[in-house]
């Protein structure tokens, strides 16, 4: 199989190099590539429907006889047009072809075809217009259907196909060795491979599909655990002593189990020798992870080094920079804010004290990854929502010290199993808790003949000295029927809340724009603020007690857990209102999830089960091999897939063992594709 990687396409018969370029748009040079290209589909063509039996609008397969002659004219607009009628057992049936000059050749009359297509019941009989059809001694009963590109069809890849099959060798190196493909019922590679183009049955091909899922996400899972273990480099920030006890002292609250936990491995990773701190910290919304991170920052500057804090937005730097600043003052720890908004002499000034040294602590936006931002002695990098920075952006601040410990967090919850594959190359600490006097927030679900009384409901909360968000899903009128924020905002500015200051927050202002609302928010010079997804992260105001989530159903969970979050965070009760019309189970059961449970695991868990996980990836530029017939929204052979990783890890001494040696040449090849290079 190794050998057909290595011959061009361009050997098969009836491929030169026109095609050859053609089968290169959808990522296939090599024969044993081509072998890899699965179907994305097929159709069954053994299920025979008589034409009386047959469904208004549904598609079908007739066996049935070409019983009359063509007829052919033209429509008013000049195409080509010609009928003909076809009769089974049961009945006939008009078959219309357009534009088709050939037609008349292609069907024979007297002789007996397989039709495939919608049927169309008319007051006037039975119709099925352009169907495909195919002699009944030569039809496959269940024909692959192939991604395609522009000049190449699906016949010319089957003919591919069906060459490349040739090519595969009696005897196949299959990666998966005997022993697990018997211990967890998995077919062999080559009946796997033929099946998956050519099923022999409904039976084969789901036989077949199983094994090459399984594989697939094997291959991946044991690829992310080998990059894991690559990644752990020697020590070269080892921290001596711990002072998160120390630390504890300076607050005026309790940390929680959950923080002491993460802070504890944490620890454990900056005092190890051998290895570095690669680590994600994930907890809900408001579970303390800044106080891990603070904590962190504290043991590696007594310890003599520096740290840097990196957050997505300028609001939220000052934030951490006020808290932080206002926890460390009796300390001799000086930090320092820096952001593209200071002036230019500030953001020298800081830079200077950076590269000297006595700015032991930064907080910041991009402005720290900078060719101007230097530092004397980085030991830590700390990354608030990473699924806001891409991977360039972080290797670029870790590249800023001699390979710093990275401590990232994220307050969206991903399903362990996904999350392996998300995050598989850090570790993982999850705060699984709130801390004490965290509000509950009550979650509502209503449709919009209610929503005069909601919006009566946050004008009596303003009135009490609150705030309040209003968040729609889009911002120009014309992407859909749903209601924009700009027009949205004007409407209530009008009408409902005329007499208070409201802000319009959305994705198209400009950075500084943004940044100007956000902080008229959050001084409480704006009472409500209407706004896209933009709040979901990067906005702290403990005086905003109520959100109200326009066409709710459109967002994911996690997306609508992230927003609810907004609110809850100072004393006062707050509430969340989620505005849906949508009455489809689907959405219900969606949006009813949100209002039964704050855990924002459970959440995660709902949301990946009912839409797949498109919402983890849609935001975070993940790095991941391409896939070529799984999917990880395919839970159950994920789950199988990382049951055998953790046999195979165990049982072969991390894949050392010769028997897996066709799993690692499979590893090799799936993450060249990303450009790492550390599993060859």
């Amino acid at each position: 199989m190794s050998s057909l990687y290595a011959m061009p396409i361009e050997k098969l018969r009836g491929v030169g190099k026109k095609r050859a370029e053609q089968f290169q748009k959808l990522g296939v040079r090599s024969v044993g590539e081509l072998l890899n290209f699965y179907p994305r589909a097929y159709e069954d063509w053994s299920d025979i429907t008589e034409i009386l039996d047959a469904s208004d609008g549904e598609t079908v397969c007739i066996k049935a006889e070409v019983g009359a002659p063509f007829q052919k004219g033209y429509t008013k607009s000049g195409k080509l047009i010609a009928k003909t009628a076809v009769y089974d057992e049961s009945g006939g049936m008009e078959l219309v072809f357009f534009n088709n000059p050939y037609i008349t050749n292609m069907l024979n009359y007297g002789k007996t075809y397989i039709f495939r297509g919608k049927v169309d019941r008319r007051l006037d009989g039975i119709q099925m217009v352009s169907p495909m059809f195919s002699d009944p001694d030569k039809t496959t009963d269940i024909k692959p259907i192939y991604n395609l590109t522009a000049g190449l069809n699906n016949t010319a890849v089957i003919r591919a196909v069906e060459q490349a099959l040739c090519l595969l060798p009696d005897e196949v190196n299959d990666p998966l060795p005997k022993h697990i493909r018997k211990k967890y019922q998995l077919c062999d590679l080559k009946y796997a491979i033929k099946n998956a183009h050519f099923p022999e049955s409904t039976k084969a091909l789901a036989t077949a599909r199983k094994r090459l899922v399984v594989e697939e996400l094997l291959v991946l899972n044991l690829g992310l655990s080998s990059l894991k273990t690559h990644k752990r480099a020697a020590n070269k920030n080892i921290v001596k002593t711990d002072y998160s006890a120390e630390f504890e002292k300076l607050l005026s609250f309790t940390l929680t189990n959950g923080q002491r936990r993460a802070i504890a491995d944490c620890i454990g990773d900056i005092t190890n020798p051998e290895t570095s701190l690669n680590r994600l910290v994930q907890g809900d919304v408001g579970s303390g992870k800044t106080m891990v991170a603070a904590s962190l920052c504290y043991t590696v500057i007594k310890n003599g080094m520096q740290a840097a804090f990196m957050v997505p937005t300028e609001i939220l730097a000052e934030q951490h920079y006020n808290s932080l600043k206002e926890l460390f003052k009796n300390t001799d720890i000086n930090i320092a804010l820096l952001t593209g908004s200071l002036k230019p002499s500030e953001k020298d000034r800081v830079r200077a004290k950076l590269e000297s040294g006595e700015i032991d602590l930064v907080i910041g936006t991009h402005a720290l990854i900078t060719d101007k931002t230097l530092f004397n002695n980085l030991a830590l990098v700390v990354t608030d929502e990473q699924h806001r920075f891409g991977v360039a952006q972080r290797a670029k601040l870790l590249s800023k010290g001699n390979s710093p410990h990275l401590l990232v967090m994220s307050a969206t919850p991903i399903p362990r199993t996904l999350g392996l594959i998300i995050f598989g190359d850090l570790d993982i600490s999850v705060i699984d808790e709130l801390p004490p006097g965290r509000q509950e927030i009550d979650t509502l679900l209503i449709d919009s003949s209610v929503r005069t009384r909601a919006l009566g409901f946050i004008r009596r909360e303003i009135e009490r000295g609150r705030q309040a968000y209003i968040v729609c899903p889009l911002v120009d009128e014309g992407e859909s029927d749903l209601a924009s924020a700009e027009d949205y905002a004007a409407e209530l500015m009008l009408n409902y809340f005329s007499d208070i200051p409201v802000g319009i927050l959305h994705g198209k202002l400009k950075a500084a724009e943004k940044e100007s609302v956000m902080r008229d928010f959050s001084e409480n010079k704006l009472q409500l603020l209407v706004a896209t997804t933009v709040i979901e992260v990067g906005i702290d105001v403990p005086n905003a007690t109520i959100i109200m989530i326009e066409n709710a159903e459109r967002f994911g969970l996690s997306q609508l857990h992230q927003l609810r979050g907004r609110v809850g965070r100072g004393d006062e009760k707050s509430y969340c209102i989620l505005v849906s019309d949508n009455t489809s189970d689907t959405a219900q059961e969606r949006l009813k999830t949100m209002c039964a449970t704050r855990d924002g695991f459970k959440i995660a868990d709902a949301d990946y089960k009912l839409r797949g996980p498109g919402d983890f990836f849609g935001s975070r530029q993940h790095g991941l091999p391409p896939l070529s017939i799984s999917s990880l929204a395919d839970t159950r052979n994920l789950e199988l897939s990382q049951q055998i990783a953790e046999y195979v890890i165990k049982d072969s001494n991390n894949l050392l063992d010769d028997r897996y040696r066709g799993l690692k040449a499979e590893i090799t090849r799936l993450f060249k594709s990303t450009g790492d290079e550390t599993l060859n």
